[in-house]
């Protein structure tokens, strides 16, 4: 790796793709849990501090009373029962807001010492505006659950995820950048052959993501808890509704769920056939090292997938499945930055 002068750059743009990582760890527990709508109102400036007194709990949890959720879902809870979900929901938004604290205080530290280079200058520009996009889809997403059916957008819940690994990726993709120039990058080779494949298989790895946002927010994992089959059959009864027409593909159980067992069994088969191409040439050591990364963890995130889905969905695999997609991207990324045309 060269003694580059932007790996300070570098590592704090990877503690802030990984603040990202960690924000969607956390906002899947709180769907999973069902504490994401238990907060009804959007400060993102002003409110930092959760409630500190009785009062404050009581006027918080007056609010949460007039919500659908608590009218037709938790009508019985108590005090601390709402204390009990507001947490999470609170420690996302917190650490949502000191992701975008400390990418921009060290921003306006480099940009003012002349640290940054110019054609950096406009692309962590991007980066930040796209991160306030994340807060206004977030609270968009929210807002859906809280007219009638308590129960966000699967296509919100979607976009909101599908954002995030974007933020993620490209934090992560300039990271890399700084901390391998092309005088640190060793001749392609023989592994110029497995670009176009390693782009592809990441293209499907990030459609399979996105079906697993609809999987999520349809709650489509609590159904057909089986595997192989679902409902005794390789494609289930009802997997075309003629009303729903195309919109089967987003909003009909079945499909969604069959959908995504197609994609991520595509995706493995995928990662194997490039793991097998890769292991035939003669390639940079760090191409080798993210072709095996790259398999081992899609074998591991198909594990999690089908323990998550036998066991009816409990919390800790659930998170951990997710928390496996993003670090299964985050290693395609490091693998086709080691195959880029310009390394």
């Amino acid at each position: 790796m060269a003694n580059s002068p932007h790996k300070p750059i570098a590592i704090w743009l990877m503690a802030c793709s990984f603040m990202v990582f960690a924000m969607v760890v956390i906002g899947g527990l709180t769907r999973l849990t069902g504490s994401g709508l238990s907060m009804v109102d959007w400060e993102p400036i002003m409110s930092w501090l959760p409630p500190l007194d009785e009062a404050e709990w009581q006027a918080s949890f007056d609010l949460y009373r007039q919500s659908p959720e608590f009218r037709k879902l938790n009508f019985t809870m108590d005090l601390a029962g709402y204390q009990g979900i507001f947490w999470l929901e609170y420690i996302h938004r917190l650490v949502g807001r000191l992701t975008g604290f400390v990418f921009l205080a060290p921003f306006l530290l480099f940009l003012v010492t002349g640290r940054l280079n110019r054609a950096l200058i406009p692309r962590l520009g991007a980066i930040f505006l796209l991160g306030g996009l994340q807060g206004l889809l977030g609270w968009y997403m929210v807002k859906s659950g809280l007219v009638d059916d308590p129960h966000v957008s699967q296509y919100r819940l979607t976009a909101h995820l599908g954002t995030a690994f974007l933020i993620h990726a490209a934090l992560w993709w300039t990271a890399l950048g700084l901390l391998f120039d092309s005088r640190d990058t060793p001749p392609r080779g023989e592994s110029a052959a497995l670009h176009g494949p390693a782009l592809g298989v990441t293209l499907l790895a990030s459609i399979t993501v996105l079906s697993g946002g609809l999987v999520a927010g349809l709650r489509a994992g609590q159904a057909y808890n089986t595997f192989p089959l679902m409902g005794g059959r390789w494609i289930p009864e009802g997997v075309w509704l003629p009303d729903l027409g195309w919109r089967n593909l987003f909003e009909n159980v079945p499909t969604v769920q069959w959908d995504h067992r197609l994609l991520a069994t595509l995706t493995v088969s995928s990662v194997l056939l490039l793991w097998w191409r890769g292991r035939r040439l003669m390639v940079p050591s760090r191409v080798r090292l993210g072709l095996d990364l790259l398999l081992a963890m899609a074998l591991v995130q198909v594990g999690l997938g089908i323990s998550t889905l036998l066991l009816f969905v409990p919390t800790a695999l659930a998170s951990l499945h997710q928390a496996g997609a993003m670090l299964l991207l985050t290693i395609a990324l490091f693998l086709n930055h080691q195959l880029r045309p310009n390394g």
